[in-house]
């Protein structure tokens, strides 16, 4: 939100170091800003004691501002900001609108030299809405007024007896910026309409030029994002609350798109985020269909095995069995034929039979 500050960071960074320095050092720095402005500062060594500021910065509108310089409202509220450590050189440095000599001598404390150099980096802001004011006044009772701060996003201010209107025709490049910020104002629209924002200026958004803008180029009031205008009273117009007022009207469309680009990354990002949550879904998903399909493949496997050693085992228990049925027919006496009848035979001689004491006879060993 830097970006929108209306004071210049540059300035405070420059005047700070300038007034910190030990010793006096040169300075000659050009300085561009947003809007098209430029700042030049000078300071040398034989007056270090004075500070050169000058300032250009393109007017709100051509029509009701002089050709060159700006006008003596503006150096009126410039002098009455700054008396107590500056003053406006006439003519101003060549090439610029306003040159200011600031003396911060003057000033003792740190404190007090802080808060004037904050006051100087304002300038910006004090000159647009001394303009602004005095375009409202060459106004009249009621006109319309076309103000350029921004080449590419001009806007309008109307005056009525009763109130000051601020339109702004809204330009995206962008398609999805055009949807977000279509959304957007339909979404102001409605909650304008509601009792809840009965005490606000009232605000509003049309597709289609309001009738203040009757008359008009239609060049500019080509948009594709329709028109915002909203009412500013006479309070927002009074002592220091102008130039508030004139820097939000300034930065208005560029502070809306600024909200558009935030809200369509914030919506990216969400989008992005809900995307790998989804993934990461189908990826468990996967990897359980996985698992699954693994443990029916290892069952199937397992069952497969099983069946073939099952098969296996049975082989080798018949295999088993045949062996066994061998060895016990080898194992059968073996019987000769007709050796019944020789046994018979061999009854007619008588077998001795061997007593115990020859059955335990000793050889004895010769030598």
């Amino acid at each position: 939100m830097a970006f929108f500050s209306s004071g210049s960071r540059a300035l405070v960074e420059i005047l700070t170091r300038l007034q910190s320095a030990e010793q006096p050092m040169p300075v000659d720095h050009t300085l561009f800003e947003f809007g098209s402005i430029r700042y030049h500062l000078q300071a040398s060594m034989t007056d270090s004691e004075n500070i050169y500021l000058s300032i250009s910065t393109p007017s709100l509108s051509y029509e009701a501002s002089p050709s060159s310089g700006f006008p003596e409202i503006t150096l009126q509220e410039t002098r009455k900001m700054y008396h107590k450590f500056a003053e406006i050189i006439e003519p101003p440095k060549e090439g610029y609108a306003l040159t200011l000599k600031l003396n911060f001598s003057g000033l003792t404390r740190p404190k007090d030299r802080i808060k004037a150099i904050n006051q100087i980096s304002l300038l910006q802001s004090v000159i647009l809405s001394s303009q602004l004011k005095d375009m409202l006044g060459n106004l009249g009772s009621s006109g319309t007024m076309k103000l350029v701060y921004n080449q590419r996003d001009p806007f309008f201010v109307s005056k009525t007896p009763v109130k000051i209107n601020a339109i702004f025709p809204m330009r995206f490049r962008d398609d999805t910026d055009l949807a977000i910020a279509s959304s957007f104002f339909q979404e102001l629209q409605e909650l304008g309409s509601t009792s809840s924002f009965t005490r606000v200026p009232r605000c509003s958004w049309s597709p289609i030029p309001p009738p203040e803008l009757r008359g008009e180029y239609v060049h500019h009031l080509t948009t594709n994002g329709g028109f915002v205008s909203f009412d500013i009273l006479a309070r927002h117009v009074k002592g220091g609350r102008a130039a508030r007022t004139a820097w939000i009207l300034l930065n208005f469309q560029s502070y809306v798109k600024y909200h558009i680009k935030c809200t369509r990354s914030y919506i990216q990002s969400r989008m992005r985020k809900r995307l790998e949550i989804m993934t990461e879904v189908i990826d468990d998903a996967k990897l359980r269909g996985n698992d699954e399909n693994r443990k029916k493949l290892q069952v199937r496997k397992r069952s497969k095995r099983r069946s073939i050693k099952f098969a296996r085992a049975k082989k080798l228990q018949k295999g088993l069995k045949a062996i066994v049925d061998k060895i016990k027919r080898l194992r059968l006496r073996i019987r000769v034929k007709r050796l019944d009848r020789f046994r018979g035979h061999c009854q007619c001689f008588a077998v001795p039979k061997l007593t115990m004491a020859q059955r335990e006879h000793k050889y004895q060993k010769l030598e």
